[in-house]
């Protein structure tokens, strides 16, 4: 899952960072619905792409579906199962149902381009990728509801075409082949033209609980104020706010004398948290209003990485006037190291994230999928018709709501897989396999995998997190607010805030506060003090222990508080939730605090975990050890040039 859908409220990473410088509703809710009349109802995946489902355009179409999507109820359970041990038709005795050239575990981006380049070097090549979900996309999934005659567009995952590195020109090449100029596109709709949301001079502002802070409180803090300023109205101390104040002001190098050559070292070995304290003068009151920044990145907080990783992304206070030599080293993590030496790769957000990216990529795997003639701006509204993904006698087909539940070499050549499918359990025969799925998974799909290898595949530890997607019926509670995204550094949802429409292809933003509009919240559970991988444990048990309800009560609570003042009704004003929920979302990065082994050594985890064995190759962002689309891309193609080789 790439991170620059990391504040989930549709603005980039960047801008995000830069703009973050009544009673509780809770127990009244509790087991009743939130959306009394949903825009769109969340409906039951049927056993197959052809099968009508009533309400869904075209019979089935899972963007429109609500409720608990992400890994929805149906996607994992099975997996679940093997997981814990059980028999769930692993055998691979008796003949194969089909056969084909490759066979794709896994239909997110990596997958969808590994099944095209695979494609290139083989023509003719007879192609099956089987997606355990509903829909296909991976993380880079789509939410779509309808309000009164507006459709509203928001990714479900992964926001858009954005990375700490230039992307390749492997990468680069792919979106240009499918019709995504990012450039071009960037230039056209990148800075939108000012809309409602801006003629409404909304601000950013940071919502203080009255658990943590004693009262309820929203203050704006606009850009270009500083941050200590902002907080005058703040329900703050008055040591807090003149912590808060030098902090911010940083007139002198915090680690003094300390030699140049030792600095990023050091930096490396203490966490930001640690370096909040120590080096920038923050109590607890005051640490209180850093601690979660961290969490939209790496999905852990200020104690989860390291002062350096903070440092190097250029994004996080405290290092204004610390003396560092310019550059990344290999004790940073992906993300901090890649913008310190190249300062990040060219961005563009489409309306559902990289949602366009994979359906671009189906349609030109599966042309029937969107039509003739689809380009990047069309492709924003164009019908899809998800009855042609898994035809009978086309040379590519894309299987959903299939679990593959083994995979293992033939003596011979090639591989079988064998995966379930609405209770059925089936074999496939294949010339080659790429596993594009996660790769704590893979060991238990491949159970004659070497020991080493398995060990370096579990130690790839995802990372959790929520992206919350809610149809309004209008905005005037904002509008009338001033405000249009907001932070809450000890909330149960660590920010919310309105949807910027993309207006691309036909798409088009609200024209007035009346109007629909869609609203992003962010959760990501974690467990503050523990090391990283196990906080994203933690966070993953207790995001499927999670159920719809507690999702939905934790909104209204947190809307009706914060918007309340302003006129926000959470029982008129919401009319659509959809729960993006990943317990397996983030790739890994290489964290000097905890882990043993850099990403440029030899037998670092993500170069031993994806490894060729036998006719099976292994692509996904994992691999990479990036949670980024183009490392998703670019291990496909490293995948099927192993292959190859």
């Amino acid at each position: 899952m790439s991170k620059d859908g990391a504040n989930g409220i549709g603005v980039t990473r960047r801008d995000f960072v830069r703009n973050t410088a009544a009673g509780s509703t809770a127990a009244a809710l509790a087991g009743a619905p939130l959306v009394a009349a949903a825009a769109t109802s969340a409906t039951p995946a049927p056993s197959s792409p052809s099968a009508p489902v009533a309400g869904e355009p075209g019979g089935y179409y899972p963007p429109v579906r609500t409720g608990m999507r992400g890994s929805h109820p149906g996607s994992f359970e099975v997996a679940h199962a093997l997981r814990d041990g059980q028999v769930v038709g692993q055998a691979l005795a008796g003949p194969a149902h089909e056969d084909y050239d490759l066979v794709v575990v896994g239909g997110g981006i990596s997958g969808l381009s590994a099944a095209l380049f695979y494609r290139d070097r083989n023509p003719s090549a007879r192609i099956l990728i089987l997606e355990n979900h509903d829909d296909f996309g991976g993380h880079a999934k789509r939410n779509e509801f309808h309000v009164r005659g507006h459709t509203l567009i928001a990714n479900g995952g992964t926001l858009g075409i954005d990375s700490p590195t230039p992307y390749s020109t492997v990468a680069d090449g792919l979106l240009r082949r499918i019709g995504i100029d990012v450039p071009t596109l960037s230039e056209k709709y990148g800075e939108a033209k000012p809309g409602a949301l801006d003629k409404a001079g909304l601000q950013a502002a940071t919502f203080f609980d009255r658990e943590t802070f004693g009262r309820d409180a929203l203050v704006k803090t606009p850009r270009g104020q500083s941050y200590a300023e902002a907080l005058k109205s703040a329900p703050l101390s008055a040591a807090a706010l003149a912590q808060i104040a030098a902090f911010e002001a940083a007139t002198s190098d915090p680690l003094g004398t300390m030699p140049m050559e030792q600095r990023k070292d050091y930096l490396s070995r203490i966490s930001y948290r640690a370096y909040l304290q120590k080096h920038g003068g923050l109590g607890d009151e005051a640490v209180a209003l850093y601690q979660n920044r961290p969490l939209g990145w790496w999905c852990v907080g200020a104690d989860g990485i390291s002062a350096l990783d903070a440092w190097g992304t250029g994004f996080f206070p405290g290092f204004k006037a610390v003396k560092l030599d310019k550059g990344g080293t290999f004790r940073m993590g992906y993300t901090p190291r890649g913008f310190a030496n190249t300062g990040g790769s060219y961005a563009f957000h489409f309306p559902d994230g990289n949602g366009s990216v994979a359906r671009l990529l189906v349609a030109q795997l599966i042309p029937a999928f969107m039509g003739g003639g689809v380009t990047a701006e069309s492709a924003i509204l164009a019908p899809c018709h998800y009855e042609t993904l898994d035809r009978e006698g086309q040379p590519v087909r894309l299987r959903l709501s299939s679990t593959v539940v083994r995979v293992e070499n033939r003596a011979s050549a090639g591989a079988d897989v064998v995966y379930s499918k609405g209770g059925q359990v089936r074999k496939v025969a294949a010339r080659h396999v790429v596993m594009a799925c996660w790769n704590m998974i893979i060991p238990h799909l491949i159970p004659t995998l070497g020991d080493a290898q398995k060990a370096a595949l579990h130690e790839l530890v995802k990372e959790p997190l929520v992206y919350v997607s809610v149809a309004l019926d209008n905005w005037r509670a904002f509008a009338k607010a001033g405000v249009g995204q907001v932070t809450c550094p000890t909330n149960w949802y660590q920010s919310f805030g309105l949807d910027r429409a993309t207006e691309i292809g036909g798409y088009t933003g609200p024209a007035s506060p009346d109007d629909p509009i869609l609203m992003r919240l962010s959760h990501i559970p974690h467990a503050p003090g523990l090391p990283e991988h196990d906080q994203s444990r933690a966070g993953r048990a207790e995001l499927l222990g999670t159920d719809l309800a507690t999702f939905e009560s934790h909104i209204a609570d947190l809307l009706t508080r914060a918007m309340g003042a302003y006129g926000f009704d959470a029982g008129k004003d919401i009319v659509g939730v959809t729960v993006n929920r990943w317990p397996h979302g983030y790739a890994p990065e290489y964290n000097a605090l905890w882990d043993a082994k850099r990403d440029d050594e030899p037998d670092a985890p993500h170069l031993v975990g994806r490894k060729r064995f036998g006719a099976i190759a292994i692509a996904n962002s994992d691999s990479g050890r990036a949670a980024y689309t183009d490392s998703a891309i670019d291990q496909a193609y490293r995948a099927v040039n192993d292959l190859m080789a």
